[in-house]
């Protein structure tokens, strides 16, 4: 099997570069007030540069009314007071670039909050409107003016939201996030002006919220068959099996349309220097229509998102490994991995919790970062944190305000930097975090984990270390058969061996270089993995 060709030192940086995600409400807070803010992420730069990792993602921090923690953004081109100002983000992109680490930013372009200018003078312009046709408002159906079409919200119940003039608009996630209408030329050239606003601050790239989201079927017709309001959302994707997605009839996802979009955010970000990149979010139904975003003339990468949705299974990730090599080698593409981000059930508890998912969660990420391309991690990963069970009193996911329905606060609890209790150092003491922080964390801070060898923090640093030995170990990439509970990946000199079984199994010829737990002799126990270079 054949991946994309690795990068040679003059090959663009993000090819094969970690990035970390930095949830920008829970990384740090520097004045107290309980919520991250850019001044904090700024304090804790040297930290992630001595991780090991290249970039750093961050989240929305834009003007918002925070109904969706900032992905309902009001003013594209300003910082929120709440996480500082345009000041603080020129400080925090100088910085970072003094450290070598270069810095991604989120869009949204979905949708927009509903505080923000445009779709104010929607409402008070009426039915038929300049402002109006920015945004994706309907009459109602029938005598009765209902609802213009079938569609569920992925946040829980209709899609549609009335306004006082019987008109209806469109809102994929929350009612306070009206989608945009990207068949409008004003849409695409404000949003080209954001990309330019950015570029022109030094940013060295864009993650794309909802990347498959912009254009929907023009007739905005019925869903077909079973409609279901988390089509979209992650944590419903992790329960279904790539079948199922493939036969959703999705008339509001991956339209061929949207591609002409990025197409021309394409030529924007080629006309700047340092290779800037953009990274869409799309959850496609399958690898080959993930890796259509990812042609020569779009976007630079995409999430594959299938390792994080398979299960602890040899099998399945030999499926997702094969696939996604196949899907992006089509185009050109380089691949990307990820196990955990802010809107799924964190890995370790995914795969178990305690002991056993911690140490698949470990071994799972020894065996991605084996893999040619960019890996993504998500901030607190690296010190093992858990999903955590938020008092409901506490939560403030719309998913759960909708539909009562656990939603995705419990992966993003604040960091825990150092101390016995909670905030545990990510705010001034006595502050409170703007959500709730454990009380049996005070062995995983970043200070507690730093004085252990073998803490997850140390795992991960001698891993992203040992991964930068073998960034250019080759374009050949072998899925190795034979053994059905075990994973074994051959690259260049190296091996990645992952045991998904129940019993310890003999490790492959080769010296090794880093496992994720203790092996036994040339026994690799269960839920263990291992790289290995042979002679």
């Amino acid at each position: 099997m054949r991946a994309p060709d690795m990068p040679t030192p003059e090959a663009p940086w993000w090819r094969d570069a970690v990035f970390y995600q930095v949830y920008v409400r829970s990384f740090a807070d520097s004045d107290g007030d309980g919520l991250g803010d850019l001044p904090g992420i700024t304090s804790h730069l040297r930290y992630l540069r001595d991780l090991g990792v290249d970039a750093v993602w961050i989240t929305p921090f834009y003007p918002s009314p925070q109904h969706d923690a900032g992905y309902d953004v009001a003013d594209y081109t300003d910082v929120d007071p709440r996480f500082g100002s345009l000041a603080d983000i020129d400080d925090l992109l100088a910085r970072a670039h003094d450290l070598g680490l270069k810095v991604v930013v989120d869009l949204v372009p979905n949708h927009t909050s509903s505080e923000h200018p445009w779709f104010q003078q929607a409402l008070t312009a009426g039915p038929g409107s300049r402002e109006r046709a920015r945004y994706l408002f309907r009459p109602g159906k029938g005598r009765g003016g209902a609802q213009p079409n079938n569609w569920e919200s992925v946040f829980g119940g209709p899609a549609w939201e009335r306004v006082p003039d019987g008109e209806w608009y469109l809102h994929l996630f929350d009612t306070t996030q009206p989608d945009l209408d990207w068949r409008n030329p004003e849409v695409r050239a404000m949003f080209e002006g954001v990309l330019r606003f950015w570029l022109d601050r030094g940013v060295d790239g864009f993650r794309v919220d909802v990347a498959h989201g912009l254009l929907k079927a023009k007739s905005l017709r019925d869903q077909r068959g079973h409609v279901h309001g988390g089509t979209d959302l992650p944590a419903d994707r992790q329960q279904r099996s790539a079948a199922e997605l493939r036969d959703v009839d999705e008339p509001m996802w991956d339209q061929p349309e949207v591609h002409d979009v990025y197409r021309a955010w394409r030529r924007v970000v080629e006309q700047y220097d340092g290779d800037r990149m953009v990274v869409g979010e799309a959850w496609t139904q399958t690898p080959e229509s993930m890796a259509r975003y990812v042609r020569p003339d779009e976007l630079h990468q995409t999430f594959n998102f299938a390792w994080l949705l398979a299960p602890w299974s040899a099998a399945a990730f030999a499926d997702v490994v094969r696939g996604t090599l196949a899907a992006v080698g089509l185009v050109g593409a380089a691949p990307t991995w990820v196990l955990s981000n802010h809107d799924v059930v964190r890995h370790p508890t995914r795969y178990g919790g305690g002991t056993r998912g911690l140490a698949r969660a470990r071994a799972a990420t020894l065996t991605m970062l084996a893999l040619p391309g960019s890996a993504y991690l998500y901030q607190g990963e690296e010190l093992g944190l858990e999903e955590v069970d938020v008092p409901p009193e506490a939560r403030q996911d719309p998913v759960w305000l909708r539909t009562g329905t656990v939603g995705r606060d419990g992966a993003r609890v604040p960091m825990p930097w150092r101390g016995t209790r909670a905030p545990y150092g990510f705010t001034k003491a006595g502050a409170t975090p703007w959500l709730p922080m454990p009380d049996d964390w005070a062995p995983l801070t970043v200070a507690a984990q730093r004085q252990d060898p073998g803490s997850t923090w140390a795992f991960y640093r001698e891993a992203l270390r040992a991964r930068r030995r073998f960034a250019h170990a080759g374009d050949e990439v072998e899925v190795v058969e034979g053994r059905s509970t075990v994973l074994e990946v051959r690259r260049g000199p190296l091996t990645a061996v992952c045991n998904c079984g129940r019993r310890p199994v003999r490790l492959p010829a080769g010296d090794v270089v880093l496992a994720s737990g203790p092996l036994e002799g040339d026994l690799l126990p269960p839920d263990t993995a291992a790289w290995l270079v042979r002679g």
